[in-house]
Formats: structure tokens, C-alpha cells, sequence
């Protein structure tokens, strides 16, 4: 599978600040295809976001997120060079991770 996450963390004083974007289809289930099938649910359940091990933003989703969704937060605690990991888990149990570099 292609990566499925971009993220870019910069350093801004004692602030990481992190943005992410992730392609996924984020289906409800309730949209029909164009023979009028419903479309199955499939949507991120779990995203992650870890740093020296310890969880610094974690996301509990459901059918509400739209599509490829867009996530920007700020954490303190984080230096240059550091590492960031980003995962996700869906409800279909595929799951998808990066390890980007804090700038």
C-alpha cells in the first residue's frame, strides 16, 4: 500500500506544530453507488499520534469525518530532529503508520 499519511512538524519556539493529511474514503455506509447500492462503511477508527513514546493526540473517530481527512494540533515538548509517529486504524482493520522528522 502506498503511504497513505503526510505529515509536516515544525518547531516553533517550545510548540511542535503538526499537520496531517490522510487519504481515506471515509465511507457512512449510508451513501449509495451509482446503481443505488449502499456503499459499506469504511472509516479511520483510531489515529495516533506518538512521540518518544508517549501519546501526544489521540483520536477516537466514527462515520462523522469527511473524506481524506485534515488534522492540525500543537504539542510542547519536542526538539529538532526528533520523531514523530503517526498511525491509523480503520474499521475494516487495515492500518497505515509514518515516522516523520520534526523540523
Amino acid at each position: 500500500m502506498a503511504a497513505s499519511i503526510r505529515v509536516r512538524a515544525i518547531l516553533n519556539g517550545d510548540t511542535a506544530e503538526v499537520q496531517t493529511l490522510i487519504q481515506h474514503p471515509m465511507d457512512t455506509g449510508l451513501v449509495k453507488d451509482a446503481k443505488g447500492e449502499l456503499i459499506p462503511a469504511h472509516y479511520i477508527q483510531q489515529l495516533t499520534f506518538t512521540h518518544k513514546d508517549k501519546t501526544v493526540f489521540f483520536a477516537d473517530w466514527g462515520t462523522a469525518v469527511s473524506k481524506d481527512p485534515y488534522v492540525k494540533f500543537a504539542f510542547k515538548g519536542a526538539a529538532k530532529g526528533d520523531e514523530l509517529k503517526v498511525s491509523w486504524l480503520d474499521n475494516k482493520g487495515a492500518t497505515d503508520s509514518l515516522t516523520a522528522t520534526i523540523q
